[in-house]
């Protein structure tokens, strides 16, 4: 089911990006951010009240907290960034350059859950480093 949902996550997030320069036109990007977030809170809740699974956030250890809230942070931080990075950047580069996250997030997982590390991951993450590099390049020689 994890693979799944990781590709609907892949396809909403570059249908996102897309929608998110087309919408950057004459936005100042933190405007933009700022009104995206306020839906994403309206429809998170949302489904968490749909759910009913609001009994949930009694289970969530004072530990727990304090990482969903740093990554929250993180995660508006990041997103501020992409966003100022779209308003100027073609959004092909944007989002090939900011998927470079994917490698940081494999060597975070080695480091900090300590994940496993193979010659299949290492050859992936290197043809990710190298897609991005290859996009980016193509576009600077146009």
């Amino acid at each position: 089911m994890w693979v799944l949902f990781s590709l609907l996550a892949a396809v909403s997030a570059a249908v996102a990006i897309t929608f998110t320069k087309i919408g950057l036109k004459k936005v100042d990007p933190i405007l933009a951010f700022a009104v995206q977030s306020v839906l994403i809170l309206v429809v998170a809740w949302s489904a968490v009240l749909i759910q009913k699974k609001t009994s949930g956030l009694s289970e969530i250890a004072q530990r727990g907290w304090m990482f969903l809230f740093g990554a929250g942070i993180i995660t508006c931080l990041s997103s501020l960034f992409q966003f100022s990075a779209l308003k100027s950047g073609d959004a092909s580069l944007v989002s090939s350059l900011e998927r470079i996250s994917l490698v940081i997030t494999i060597v975070f997982a080695v480091i900090f859950l300590m994940e496993e590390l193979n010659w299949k991951v290492v050859t992936g993450a290197l043809l990710m480093i190298g897609g991005a590099v290859l996009i980016g390049v193509s576009r600077s020689t146009q």
